[in-house]
């Protein structure tokens, strides 16, 4: 133990004592493995909490960006820990693992599924560490990269870029408070996929720990880990503490259009159409089309359907507007459609700021999408247009609930996504689709069965959409979770097979080399949650 602390194994009984803690409880011998440990130069009770800390339910809540799982019923860690260091990291996974505590893993908190600070089993087990702290960001002009930690937020990464070059940016996703620890994990799409690929495609080197508490860097990781680490999930194969990321060129001007078009408004033909072009426009173009329910503007107490049409284009509107007349008149987009913007910039925009926030606004981590709105979200990938009929059906779902309260976004593929194999990264989905699909449903009343209304509703959208999207199997994105598709659970050879049925719809045939990596690399499962990779030698 550190001479220099001589009080501190004091300060863990005090604490201990504090928090009521007897020896039937976990806490105390956790906590006294992270004081024997001496890593903690703070006190414990700085970077502990235990629900009966008064600080605990705002950590925990701070960064649960949907609030589906922020309820009296929702399972809660037994011990949250926010390390300062990263040898406050290694001391929690070691002691974690010495008293057989089960950790979920927090960037930024949007797990789709709550993955990272919850769990759906209601008589789970396990510990918080959050990495909230961890938000260094170090910018490198010269070489056009940077080193930045997990906790860092996209909007923060965009804004400290904007900071030192109008010309530089980061192809990562368009909600500015998602962590990037977890979004580079999943993959990680934004308005620049088509220009220069995910967030994933491009990172130059990663900092990891893993389960031994080990420090690797990609030399020392080697080229599989550092593989399955671009896509292949969080909390799977360690903590990954820093990336290195490569910044790409954008112009200092882009052009952010909307055309929103109603039913009323040739809606279905234009949206139809679109499938037939978005794909094929040149990699400057990048288009997301939101379709939902709205109130009709010229009939009483009625709805219709809405299809807003947003684009980014690398450059000015005088070099969109004459392409656009050219390749897809159908949307009719004029110079009122468009505004001249930073790159910077179009991220508030997208994210649905009004047009005079200020780019300090991406530094706001408490900004949530959804609101106080619970949602749940799945995913599908179109390979071949849907028919009109078929758009024609998906008007009569969405009639089926309330107002913007269900709906599709569609973002377009092609361009530098067809170009980088299925194999480069864990993420697979590359030439051959025409757009994803987000299906998503939100509500704000409270109570399982209006939760279930919604999420039925859902469901039945999903099993509509099935003769439409990719096939054998069907595809999802992982950084959209959906539990639906399937989860581990049981442990042994039970576990390889229920990852199967939802780890060929995230990575298709690299699914078999992520496992084989995590077989390497954690053998015992340490780091795991209901999809999570498994090993083989967890059965074999």
């Amino acid at each position: 133990m550190d001479t220099a602390h001589p009080s501190f194994p004091i300060l863990v009984a005090l604490f201990v004592l504090l928090l009521g803690v007897t020896s039937s409880q976990p806490y105390e011998e956790f906590l006294q493995c992270l004081e024997f440990h001496d890593n903690y130069n703070t006190t414990i009770s700085q970077v502990t909490f235990t629900p009966i800390n008064s600080s605990y339910d705002s950590i925990l809540q701070f960064s649960i960006k949907n609030s589906r799982f922020n309820t009296s019923a929702s399972p809660k860690p037994v011990l949250i820990v926010t390390p300062y260091s990263i040898p406050q990291i290694q001391t929690t996974i070691l002691c974690s693992k010495k008293h057989k505590f089960q950790i979920r893993i927090r960037s930024g908190g949007h797990d789709y599924e709550g993955l990272s600070y919850t769990s759906p089993d209601q008589n789970s087990s396990f510990l918080l560490l959050d990495l909230i702290r961890f938000r260094n960001i170090s910018i490198d002009l010269a070489q056009q990269t940077a080193w930045i930690q997990p906790a860092v937020t996209t909007g923060e990464l965009y804004y400290r870029i904007a900071e030192k070059s109008s010309i530089l940016a980061f192809p990562s996703g368009i909600c500015p408070t998602v962590g990037l620890g977890g979004q580079i994990s999943g993959g990680g799409w934004g308005t620049l996929l088509r220009k220069y690929g995910l967030a994933a495609d491009n990172v130059l080197d990663a900092t990891v720990i893993d389960a031994k508490g080990r420090i690797l860097n990609r030399a020392s990781m080697g080229e599989d880990l550092f593989w399955a680490i671009r896509g292949g999930g969080g909390n799977t194969f360690g903590i990954v503490i820093a990336w290195k990321i490569k910044l790409v060129p954008v112009p200092a001007t882009v052009t952010a259009c909307t055309v929103t078009r109603t039913l009323e408004q040739n809606a279905t033909e234009i949206v139809h159409r679109w499938q037939y072009v978005v794909d094929k426009l040149p990699n400057d173009v990048f288009f997301m089309v939101v379709l939902n329910s709205v109130a009709n503007p010229v009939q009483a107490n009625a709805t219709t359907i809405q299809a807003s049409f947003n684009s980014l284009y690398l450059g000015g509107i005088e070099g969109l507007i004459p392409m656009m007349d050219a390749k897809f008149p159908d949307l009719g987009l004029r110079r009122e459609n468009c505004v001249e913007m930073s790159w910077a910039k179009s991220i508030l925009y997208f994210a649905g700021f009004p047009l005079n926030s200020p780019l300090e606004s991406l530094l706001d981590r408490t900004i949530s999408a959804t609101g106080s709105a619970k949602f749940k979200g799945k995913s599908d990938y179109v390979k071949e247009p849907i028919p009109i009929s078929g758009f024609e059906g998906i008007w009569e779902k969405l009639k089926e609930v309330g107002v913007q309260t269900g709906g599709l976004i569609l973002a377009s593929y092609g361009g530098k996504m067809s170009e980088i194999p299925e194999s480069s990264i864990p993420f697979p989905h590359r030439a051959g689709n025409i757009y994803q699909v987000e299906e998503v449903a939100f509500w704000v009343e409270d109570g399982v069965e209006a939760a279930d209304g919604y999420l039925n509703w859902l469901r039945g959208l999903y099993e509509y959409m099935t003769p439409y999207v990719s096939k054998n199997p069907r595809e999802a994105y992982a950084n959209y979770r959906d539990l639906d598709i399937g989860r581990n659970g049981g442990g042994g050879e039970g576990d390889y097979r229920r990852a199967r049925s939802w780890g060929s719809s995230y990575y298709k045939n690299n699914f078999d080399r992520l496992v084989r990596v995590k077989t390497a690399v954690d053998p015992a499962n340490f780091f795991r949650n209901e999809q999570s990779i498994p090993p083989l030698s967890s059965w074999r």
